[in-house]
């Protein structure tokens, strides 16, 4: 238990020397520690209106102004990061988990699976994502659990690619012929000795997955096909004030903020764990 503590401080000082992933590790904390201040305090309800206080600047009764419709936008935010971070999280898990099992079988095994598996993600990767979401959310109702569905489904095949060509490397490795010659099944070696080798293309790919759900839920929320009012989502909000962006600018610069620094800091995070494993 010690040794694998200290192997886990080890890496953990490795990775916050790196300027990089120690830039996003702090802007994501950022964000995360602000959400966390919603669940437990908002200044306003997020959906409450107010016509007697709409498009009003920032103020001390409205830190960061309010809407077309008199609510909150600082409510509006925080609670409005609770929904992208928590889909971001879904459709990353979903992605990371399916796409290891998938990939692992494809790399390992081959076959007839991994032919059948690959022409399928090949042939999802061929659509433009943001275009395949917006054919599949447009077959059903608009709806957050809809959206949820068709992010998880668009973030299999880059996961599924990833592990594949992983296993692909090290199947044959000497380490994985020892393993054999002293008894292990395919199980063991899959998941104990050849995982940890691909970890830090996993995690890197999952940084990427959970920023692109973000984007894309944010952009088909703009479109009306994401998460429905009047539960606050930064394309929503970027929807509902884009009418009024030279007369309160506040209502599009305040959301893309922290839009930008959710994203651009998990980008970085990736970015560090790839320039610490000198990927």
């Amino acid at each position: 238990m010690d040794s694998n503590m200290k192997i886990l401080q080890e890496n953990l000082t490795k990775y916050l020397r790196n300027k990089t992933f120690l830039t996003g590790f702090c802007m994501f904390s950022f964000i995360i520690l602000f959400m966390l201040a919603g669940t437990i305090w908002l200044p306003y309800d997020p959906n409450l209106t107010n016509a007697a206080a709409k498009l009003q600047p920032p103020s001390f009764h409205h830190l960061l102004g309010t809407d077309s419709l008199g609510r909150d936008v600082l409510s509006r935010i925080m609670f409005g990061l609770r929904i992208s971070v928590i889909i971001g999280f879904i459709v990353m898990i979903f992605g990371l988990f399916t796409g290891l099992i998938l990939g692992s079988i494809c790399g390992w095994f081959g076959g007839i699976a991994d032919t059948i598996i690959m022409k399928l993600v090949s042939t999802q990767m061929a659509f433009p994502g943001i275009l395949l979401a917006l054919m599949l959310v447009a077959v059903f109702e608009p709806d957050i659990k809809v959206t949820i569905l068709v992010l998880c489904i668009m973030s299999i095949p880059r996961f599924t690619r990833i592990t594949r060509s992983g296993y692909i490397k090290f199947k044959n490795s000497l380490f994985v012929q020892s393993a054999k010659a002293r008894g292990a099944g395919n199980f063991r070696i899959m998941y104990i000795h050849i995982l940890p080798n691909i970890l830090s293309d996993l995690l890197i790919t999952a940084t990427l997955s959970f920023s692109m759900a973000i984007l894309n839920e944010s952009g088909l929320s703009y479109l009306g096909l994401g998460v429905r009012p009047p539960y606050p989502s930064f394309g929503r909000m970027l929807n509902d004030a884009q009418h009024y962006i030279f007369t309160n600018p506040t209502g599009i610069i305040f959301p893309l903020i922290f839009l930008i620094i959710l994203v651009f800091g998990v980008n970085l995070i990736g970015d560090g764990i790839s320039e610490v494993n000198g990927k």
